[in-house]
């Protein structure tokens, strides 16, 4: 091999590992195998996807928490016909559901614990991840009553707007926050099938 094509093969190996670094340094959690999709932005969310207060015309009492897993919204109602939209990222095809929960508990920074169907599919999984910034719960989790489900935050933001969990509820951590702030255990949790998609409420693409 020449001298050109020795100096070709290292850069080549070089950029190869500068762009693995980058990404691993970006979601440090894609070994784990957790479907992470950045959005078209990078991890910057899409304007759709940002918090803000809406028209939302329901016949749900204020408080109630309605995911809209077809357009990846979910709503807190206020009453008055508004509610907080909220960015989410929802279950990969096969991992949707849709049903009526309540909140159970909550918990700040919380542990993970991959349940056993999800050490099955994934056995290189962790079987314990204690709560920080680099747990893929995020910085808060609400459970849902009879499930394995979670309302969650995430150490992947450019994964909001995606469907790629296996069937918890993901959201960025500063909407997590703001949303655990607001709810009380008790709740009540509305999940929309993926196919019944409403038209999104305050949706203006020019926004």
């Amino acid at each position: 091999m020449n001298k050109l094509c020795r100096f070709a093969t290292v850069a080549a190996v070089v950029v190869a590992a500068s762009t693995f670094a980058t990404q691993a340094s970006a979601n440090p959690f894609a070994w784990l195998g957790l479907g992470y999709t950045p959005t078209d932005n990078g991890n910057q969310v899409r304007a759709d996807l940002q918090r803000r207060t809406v028209e939302y015309p329901t016949n749900e009492a204020p408080g109630t928490i309605i995911v809209d897993t077809g357009n990846t919204y979910l709503y807190y109602v206020l009453g008055g016909g508004k509610a907080i939209r909220y960015g989410i990222g929802v279950g990969r095809e096969g991992f949707t559901w849709s049903g009526v929960k309540t909140v159970e508990r909550k918990a700040e920074w919380p542990d993970w614990t991959p349940p056993p169907e999800m050490i099955a599919r994934s056995p290189y999984l962790p079987r314990f991840m204690a709560g920080g910034v680099t747990n893929p719960l995020g910085a808060r989790a609400m459970y849902l009553s009879g499930s394995f489900y979670r309302i969650h935050g995430t150490n992947a933001p450019g994964s909001i707007g995606s469907r790629a969990t296996a069937g918890c509820i993901r959201m960025a951590n500063e909407d997590v926050i703001d949303l655990y702030d607001r709810v009380k255990v008790g709740t009540k949790v509305v999940v929309m099938p993926a196919a019944e998609r409403r038209a999104a409420a305050g949706f203006n693409p020019f926004q």
